[in-house]
């Protein structure tokens, strides 16, 4: 039997697979109160074979949370609870609530003016905020709200509990001396530290009972300096379990940590490594999270006893039938995340419902595709990802779908996106969306730059223009000289750079660029490895030839800054690593001249030239619509979507092919 699907019991509940859906917060709550969309959002997660749901997270107290949380802080939300776990448990899968209470993390601006709790008045870096220090006297008050919160969530039908230990809430907010600077019995020595942590264990096992599931979900490194790593986390986690933990979820790093964690440069399972250690040292479940996006890094963990169950949560937001899929044999129709960000963690932070760059489906499941009622012939011209989207879309409604590729390969600009190092997961984003066109029955014709008479002479009732867009070319002195090109054309290996290169355009594809040129020249993993293993060079040395490669970068923007449309989930780790490769960073920056030798800018202290073998351009695209006019009188159907309409990123160009193709 595949090891993903066998059961697994926690403490007397069986599971029906290895798979546990790790708690997210969604931003489908309004004044804590459950709603019909987040009930659907988990149903069809449940539908698709996982076996445990964890939802979350669910509120303690309203000082430590927001009103788009789960509310479970008052008797009166129980009733919300209960249709919840009811959409999940009614399918088979069990249902779990992740209790959390933010502490520091807490905006006062949600808390109507009042200030976040936490062990000590230490500013938070995430907020921009100091907390009020708890008095001895609250504390023992908070511990039980955890403890009665975890009882509405079993009287709501709850399978499990899960307590959040780390990330940088509450809880490990006493437990670090980061941010636990007490000197009375809840701070100081490591134990006392730890039994705030503890009691929420003990109280939650006295109130729930022997037989009730706790999960515990906390850190392996909290990836901060100063604060707690593998050891003393791995006491933590002991004591926990003595306290009554029935299993354990392992993640990494606070919020305010400068370590990558979610990111689509951190290599898949990453952090594995986490729960192996946890799994060293505990008797109960443990499970391992964090980039685990496909189920044959899924099952090696198991086999290799990294871990007992397997949590993911971005890769079955963008395919919830993921389980199902493996278990019918249909593991090439799975739609992987790519650790975007663009549509879960950047909307978080924009306070919009969580959605998905992949699955335009995501967080729209009460909108139902419904089958036209008579089909029609659909042409879709492009195969980026606007094209691929909207023939799925027109696929699903009944249409006879025809998709037109000028290239010998799909992906558009998904295949530029994959080019820079650690952004690859893009191609199988292509290859993904490819394959679910052939299993639709859609008609693939690459190689074929169409013309309108084609589709005038065609029989097609409907036509999408997905054509995507071009580069600018700037009105620049010397943008023609032989030694400039384009973004798109380095990205896509057509053309090469010298020693020495200056990237015009700090946008998205102008960091992108700077990234990828100045990587060249550095070791691989596989290298680096070998000569740490076996000791051929220091760590200083290894770690100097993974950041410093063959090539002089320097990237200039006219504005404050670069990256402007970089979601926020990802834009610190691109600018993160622009300093830790060299690149030489110009903002508020013209560029007057192209030169023979170099480049003439204009900068605050005057003008200065900056010598240059190559120079990139990288200021920006349009759109890309030669087809538009000519099919305006042809009494055909035209719908524009993705960067042939108007330019975006790529979760716009999937969610507008996709709305355009359920349009028809």
């Amino acid at each position: 039997m595949d090891p993903l699907l066998q059961p697994i019991t926690i403490n007397k509940t069986e599971v029906r697979n290895r798979f546990y859906m790790t708690a997210m917060h969604l931003n489908m709550c309004q004044d804590y109160e459950v709603s019909d969309r987040i009930c659907a959002f988990y149903e069809e997660r449940a539908k698709g074979g996982t076996g445990m749901i964890c939802v979350g997270f669910v509120s303690v107290d309203p000082l430590g949370s927001m009103f788009t949380n789960i509310g479970a802080h008052d008797d009166k939300y129980i009733p919300g609870l209960a249709r919840l776990s009811g959409a999940i448990n009614k399918h088979g899968a069990r249902s779990c609530a992740q209790i959390n209470h933010q502490g520091r993390y807490a905006f006062s601006m949600f808390l109507k003016g009042e200030k976040p709790v936490a062990p000590s008045a230490i500013a938070s870096r995430l907020t921009g905020e100091t907390p009020r220090e708890l008095a001895a006297d609250e504390i023992p008050g908070i511990i039980d709200k955890y403890a009665q919160t975890a009882r509405r969530c079993k009287e709501g039908g709850f399978s499990a509990v899960e307590m959040l230990c780390g990330t940088g809430y509450l809880i490990s907010q006493f437990l670090s001396p980061l941010t636990n600077k007490r000197e009375d019995e809840w701070g100081g020595s490591e134990e006392n530290r730890m039994k705030f942590g503890v009691q929420v264990i003990e109280a939650t096992r006295r109130i729930c009972g022997p037989d009730y599931p706790i999960i515990v979900r906390m850190n392996g490194n909290d990836m901060m300096e100063g604060g707690m790593r593998g050891d003393e986390l791995r006491r933590f986690a002991k004591a926990l379990e003595a306290a009554g933990a029935d299993a354990f979820c392992i993640n990494v790093g606070w919020h305010e940590a400068r370590v990558p964690q979610i990111t689509m440069g951190v290599p898949r399972a990453n952090y594995a490594y986490l729960a192996r250690r946890m799994k060293e040292v505990l008797t109960v479940p443990v499970i391992a999270s964090h980039r685990i996006n496909d189920p044959d890094d899924a099952r090696e963990l198991l086999l290799t006893d990294y871990c007992d169950m397997i949590g993911m949560g971005r890769a079955l937001i963008a395919d919830p039938h993921l389980v199902n899929k493996i278990a019918e044999g249909r593991e090439d129709d799975i739609l992987h995340c790519v650790a975007c960000a663009q549509g879960c963690f950047d909307h978080v932070f924009q306070l919009r419902p969580v959605e998905c760059l992949c699955n335009p489906r995501a967080g729209h499941e009460l909108e139902a595709v419904e089958k036209a009622d008579k089909p029609r012939k659909i042409a879709v011209v492009g195969g980026g990802p606007a094209g691929m989207s909207a023939a799925l879309a027109a696929a699903d409604r009944g249409h006879d779908v025809t998709i037109f590729e000028k290239e010998d390969f799909l992906g558009g600009q998904i295949n530029l996106a994959a080019a820079p190092a650690g952004r690859e997961e893009f191609i199988m984003l292509a290859d993904d969306l490819e394959m679910k066109l052939i299993n639709a029955g859609i008609t693939i014709e690459i190689g074929h730059e169409v013309t309108a008479d084609e589709i005038k002479q065609g029989g097609f009732d409907a036509v999408v223009l997905a054509t995507g867009a071009v580069p600018l070319a700037p009105p620049i002195p010397g943008s023609d000289k032989p030694h400039v090109i384009q973004s798109w054309d380095y990205l896509s290996g057509e053309a090469h750079a010298g020693r020495r290169v200056v990237v015009v355009g700090g946008g998205a594809v102008g960091v992108e660029t700077a990234l990828t040129l100045a990587e060249e020249g550095t070791i691989n993993a596989d290298t680096a490895k070998f000569l740490l293993v076996n000791q051929a060079e220091t760590p200083e040395e290894i770690r100097y030839l993974c950041t410093h490669g063959t090539k002089d970068v320097t990237l200039v923007e006219m504005i404050g800054k670069v990256g402007k449309d970089i979601g926020k989930s990802t834009r610190w780790t691109m600018t993160l690593d622009l300093g830790r490769l060299g690149v030489k960073v110009l903002t508020k920056t013209k560029v007057l001249e192209i030169l023979d030798d170099g480049v003439k800018v204009e900068t605050a202290d005057g003008a200065k030239t900056l010598p240059a073998d190559t120079i990139v351009l990288a200021i920006g695209s349009k759109p890309y619509n030669p087809l538009g006019d000519a099919l305006a009188d042809s009494g055909i159907q035209v719908v524009t979507v993705g960067d042939a309409k108007k330019i975006g990123l790529a979760f716009d160009a999937v969610h507008s092919g996709h709305n355009a193709g359920l349009s028809l």
